[in-house]
């Protein structure tokens, strides 16, 4: 692994931990961990493998990251104060996305090893899975999956709290 790849893995645990206590959702609480995995994907997904039990692999990550991004999506409060979506991750959401990019940091960092490379080899050769880059479509597949569902739940029912607020105004008015 490289530094921006330990970094880029950092930022991506320290963005929820930050979210921990409660603020303001803007724009820019969307886009930083948007802007994140857009550079991974762009980095490291050039191509996605479809031989063999490639897209079995690439798929079943891929739909861990979208339950992992449900779960932290659920898990995360939000709340309207003063006008403003206000959200605050719970020590679920936290513990669920730091178990989650832990898992895709450990298993890169175990790969680099000769016993892991051994390892997944021989299950890549068991299993029919043709490629490294379909390790890689997978972890990076399984990252982007989870935070854009994360954030798309929470700005849905950041929108519900507004459309519930404005029903109440105008039914009180």
């Amino acid at each position: 692994m490289t530094l921006s790849d330990w970094i880029i893995d950092v930022a991506l645990i320290l963005v929820v931990v930050r979210q921990l206590r409660e603020e303001r959702l803007t724009a820019f609480r969307l886009l930083l961990p948007l802007g994140l995995v857009t550079w991974v994907a762009t980095s490291y997904l050039h191509d996605i493998p479809t031989a063999g039990n490639d897209l079995v692999l690439i798929g079943t990550f891929a739909g861990i990251g979208i339950a992992c991004g449900v779960g932290g999506g659920l898990l995360t409060r939000v709340r309207l104060a003063d006008g403003h979506v206000r959200v605050k991750a719970t020590l679920g959401a936290a513990a669920l996305w730091v178990l989650s990019m832990g898992f895709r940091l450990g298993f890169a960092v175990w790969t680099s090893h000769p016993s892991g490379q051994t390892r997944i080899g021989r299950f890549s050769a068991d299993h029919d899975i043709t490629s490294a880059q379909a390790w890689v479509a997978a972890l990076v597949l399984m990252a982007v999956s989870e935070v854009v569902v994360r954030l798309g739940i929470i700005v849905l029912r950041g929108q519900a709290l507004r459309g519930r607020e404005r029903t109440r105004v105008l039914t009180v008015a």
